[in-house]
């Protein structure tokens, strides 16, 4: 197995790929407290369940708000 940072990897995809994870983690959470479904995770071969942690308005995570069809 190799041991090296995946940061340094040579493969842009590779590079990119533990940001990518963390973002979807993120929306994951932000996701399962708006809907307010758990989360199922695997922490060393346990299955555990999470509650969603309720947020105020002002600790919440906001979308964008743009124009319908509109990219920011």
């Amino acid at each position: 197995m190799n041991n090296k940072p995946i940061d340094t990897a040579r493969n842009a995809d590779l590079r990119g790929s533990l940001p990518a994870l963390q973002r979807a983690a993120q929306r994951a959470r932000e996701l399962s407290v708006s809907t307010g479904t758990e989360l199922i995770v695997s922490r060393n071969g346990v299955i555990e369940r999470i509650k969603p942690k309720i947020r105020t308005a002002a600790t919440g995570v906001a979308e964008p708000q743009t124009p319908c069809g509109e990219r920011p």
